[in-house]
C-alpha cells in the first residue's frame, strides 16, 4: 500500500540528495510520492535526484520554487500531498531501513494516532553521535506542545514524524526565520495531535555545529525579535506564554554560547540577560549563572586589542 507522501526541500543537494533518495529505496513499497521542493538550485540539484530516482525506481516529482527558505519550500510541498501520511525529511539526512514501515505499522497498533514520533541518530560533523530516543509524551495534547516547547520532553527531527495529511490540515511551517521553525510547526501538530511512539531510531540526523551555530551569529537582534514574534502567535494554540517565555529564554541563552564562544561578549551578556529573566529548569538557571561569570572573568582579564579566543 503507497500510503506516504514524502516532502524534500532541496537547495544545491546535488552532492547529497542522491544518497538520501537511497535511503529510501527499501521503503519504495509504502511511498505513493517523493515530493522534492527544488528551492532556486544554482547547481545540478535536480537533474541528479532524477536520475537517481529513476535508476531507484522511486516516485519522484518535481516542485520548482523560489521561496530561499526551507520552511517555505516545504510548505509547496505540504499543499501538493496527496497520500495519507507525510513523512520529511532533509536533503541532506538519511533514512533508516525499515523506518517509515515501522512507523506505519506503529499507526496500524494505534488506529487514534495521527503522529507518530521515532527515534533518530545525531551525527554531528560527520561523526555519529546518541540516538534521541522519544520519552516524556502524555495522552493530552496540549500537555505535549507545552512541554515540547519549553524542552522538557525530547524533541524531535525534520525526518523521525510520521504525520498524518488530514493532521496537518492547513497547519505550515512559519517562513523567513533563521532558526527554530520546525520546532514551531510541530508544537502546533502537537496540540491537537493524539501521538504514539516507537523507540528505535528511524534516520540519521546530520548536524553542521559551524553552521548551526552562524545562524545565531548573523544579525542577532532582529532575527531573535523576528522568532519571537512568530513563537507568541502559538497562544492560538492555547500553549501558555509562561511557556513561550521558557522557550525564549532557551534560544536567548542558545545565542549568549554561541556569541561568547566567538568573543563578542556584548552581545553574549545581552543575551544571556533575557535568558537568566526567563522561566527555567534548574539546570539551565546553573547555565546562566556560570556563563555570567566567565563573561565577567574574560573582560576582567582579557587586555584591550587582544583577540578572544574561542572557548
Amino acid at each position: 500500500m503507497r500510503a506516504v507522501s514524502v516532502v524534500i526541500p532541496a537547495y544545491n543537494a546535488a552532492a547529497t540528495i542522491a544518497t538520501t533518495l537511497a535511503s529510501l529505496r527499501s521503503e519504495a513499497a509504502v511511498i505513493g510520492e517523493i515530493l522534492l521542493v527544488d528551492d532556486a538550485s544554482t547547481d545540478s540539484t535536480v537533474a541528479v535526484a532524477q536520475q537517481a530516482a529513476a535508476q531507484l525506481s522511486l516516485p519522484l516529482r518535481v516542485l520548482p520554487a523560489d521561496c530561499r527558505d526551507a520552511g517555505g519550500a516545504r510548505n509547496v510541498a505540504l499543499a501538493e500531498a496527496l497520500h495519507p501520511w507525510v513523512y520529511l525529511i532533509d536533503a541532506d539526512d538519511l533514512h533508516l531501513q525499515g523506518g517509515l514501515r515501522a512507523l506505519l505499522r506503529q499507526a496500524e497498533n494505534q488506529p487514534k494516532a495521527d503522529m507518530i514520533v521515532g527515534a533518530y541518530r545525531r551525527r554531528v560533523n560527520g561523526q555519529n553521535r546518541q540516538i534521541k530516543v522519544p520519552n516524556g509524551y502524555q495522552a493530552a495534547c496540549h500537555a505535549n506542545a507545552s512541554a515540547y516547547v519549553k524542552g522538557d520532553i525530547r524533541s524531535v527531527a525534520v525526518g523521525s514524524v510520521l504525520a498524518s495529511r488530514r493532521l496537518i490540515g492547513e497547519t505550515r511551517f512559519p517562513v523567513g526565520l533563521a532558526y527554530d521553525e520546525d520546532t514551531l510547526f510541530w508544537a502546533r501538530l502537537m496540540s491537537k495531535a493524539s501521538l504514539a511512539m516507537i523507540p528505535d531510531p528511524v534516520m540519521v540526523y546530520e548536524v553542521s555545529a559551524a553552521r548551526s551555530d552562524d545562524r545565531f551569529a548573523m544579525n542577532p537582534v532582529r532575527r531573535f525579535l523576528d522568532w519571537r514574534r512568530e513563537l507568541r502567535t502559538l497562544t492560538d494554540c492555547n500553549i501558555p506564554v509562561s511557556a513561550l517565555k521558557t522557550r525564549e529564554g532557551l534560544v536567548a541563552l542558545k545565542i549568549a554560547r554561541v556569541h561568547y564562544a566567538r568573543g563578542d561578549l556584548d552581545t553574549a551578556a545581552r543575551f544571556l540577560a533575557v535568558a537568566a529573566a526567563a522561566p527555567k529548569r534548574r539546570s539551565d538557571a546553573w547555565r546562566c549563572l556560570r556563563y555570567k561569570v566567565k563573561i565577567s572573568s574574560r573582560r576582567r582579564f582579557s587586555a584591550p586589542g587582544i583577540q578572544l579566543q574561542s572557548a
